[in-house]
């Protein structure tokens, strides 16, 4: 993408190639002007353009440039908090409506992929959230019962049940949701471009947004080399907000996080490992996760920055964390590493925002991009056609609240993550 092996490193040298694109150097008109092509643009602009919008994308960089091309690819329903949290945060009409929407949002990911045909490694045997300790069992446990307290297809399984799944003894249970599965997140993006470029969305790479402004009630947006003049804004830009939108980044704390790849494993590793291919995450307040991709490399993360003195770090943490969970792995060698940034809100919820007359966007993923990014961006397409009204949105429009003290704190979560790999490199069967 950018020749740069830790900007996506894995997934930019294995995904199908995305839709040819070009920076915005002319002056065009549209319906819709949408900023930024990550899962939330990118559905906008497919959902859009498939119900006769006209859509243009603009994006500063590329197709995936942000969270939707370094993530992990978990594809898993919900949000972080609890539902019953969530409830009492939004209020029972919003909460139940988001609580609904992101619960289903798997199989909506799913069936693009199906009705695309896109091809991004899709996994569908679900997720495993595995507990560390007696305190990770009973979160676990409480999980599981709000979640089939409301229908959700969620197993608690015991220790000896997960060990078969996983492939270790090293946890006291986990919940297994058969919503969730994982993909090939950069993939996914690609495809979602290529699908709206079919459907008639045009897409404009390279083009950082400079300006917006509001002219005899259309909105023209102006990069360096070209205009879009459009009825409608979309601002999809969420934790890499530049330009005129940068309150969007302002309004959430960047928590790093990074992945490691490993060479693809042996037949026999890849039976004694996770051979359901569900995707793995921890109950650790400095979690780890893994999965397979469709090659049987290990993908293997956790909160960090792979920069400076986090590089070497990190590494070594994650090896002494894989011979600690899988020792019937041996050595291993990383052949591919990357990292980015999640945006988290103070309440570890997304946002909606109305930032001005007919702009509009969603925000704040926390963590959880994948599966509710695409979901949001079809409210955004159903909001401008009209399908929804602002009262029949998911969340209530708010304003973007600036946090305190957000440099402070994304300086504490890169280096208080280093401080605890660096404990943990040095403790062998640490985890």
């Amino acid at each position: 993408m950018l020749n740069d092996p830790r900007s996506h490193g894995l997934w930019e040298r294995t995904a199908p190639p995305a839709p040819p694109t070009s920076p915005l150097t002319d002056a065009v008109r549209a319906d819709v002007v949408i900023v930024g092509a990550g899962y939330t643009g990118l559905s906008a602009a497919l959902h859009l353009a498939e119900g006769g919008v006209d859509a243009v994308v603009v994006e500063a960089v590329e197709i995936g440039f942000g969270g939707a091309g370094r993530n992990v690819g978990l594809v898993n329903a919900g949000m972080w908090v609890m539902p019953d949290q969530l409830v009492n945060t939004l209020g029972p009409v919003y909460g139940e409506r988001l609580i609904e929407l992101l619960g289903n949002a798997p199989r909506a990911v799913f069936d693009l992929i199906t009705k695309h045909a896109i091809s991004c490694e899709d996994e569908r045997s679900g997720t495993l959230h595995c507990g560390v300790g007696p305190a990770g069992l009973r979160e676990l446990e409480q999980r599981a019962a709000i979640w089939q307290k409301r229908g959700a297809p969620v197993r608690l399984l015991n220790a000896a049940e997960t060990a078969e799944k996983v492939g270790t003894r090293a946890y006291t249970g986990s919940l297994l949701d058969l919503r969730a599965g994982t993909i090939q997140p950069l993939a996914y993006a690609r495809g979602l471009a290529a699908a709206a470029v079919k459907a008639g969305a045009r897409i404009f790479t390279r083009s950082p947004v400079q300006s917006a402004s509001e002219i005899g009630g259309k909105w023209e947006v102006k990069t360096a080399t070209g205009s879009v003049m459009a009825d409608w804004v979309i601002v999809a830009t969420d934790a890499y907000s530049i330009g005129p939108w940068v309150q969007l980044r302002t309004e959430q704390v960047h928590l790093p996080y990074f992945n490691l790849a490993t060479e693809p494993l042996s037949d026999a590793m890849q039976k004694a490992i996770l051979p359901e291919r569900q995707g793995v995450w921890d109950t650790k307040s400095v979690l780890s996760s893994y999965r397979f991709d469709r090659q049987g490399r290990l993908v293997f993360g956790s909160v960090g920055a792979l920069r400076g003195t986090g590089i070497a770090v990190h590494r070594a943490w994650a090896q002494r964390s894989l011979a600690a969970l899988f020792p019937q792995l041996g050595p291993v060698r990383f052949e591919s590493e990357w990292y980015g940034q999640i945006g988290m809100t103070k309440d570890n919820l997304p946002r909606f925002h109305r930032l001005d007359r007919n702009v509009i966007g969603f925000s704040g993923y926390n963590g959880r991009g994948i599966a509710p990014g695409t979901v949001l961006g079809r409210c955004l397409a159903d909001r401008i056609t009209g399908k929804l009204t602002d009262a029949e949105m998911p969340l209530p429009h708010t304003a973007p609240d600036t946090v305190a003290g957000r440099a402070v704190r994304e300086a504490a979560y890169e280096y208080g993550a280093q401080a605890t790999h660096l404990v943990g490199a040095r403790l062998p069967g640490r985890i």
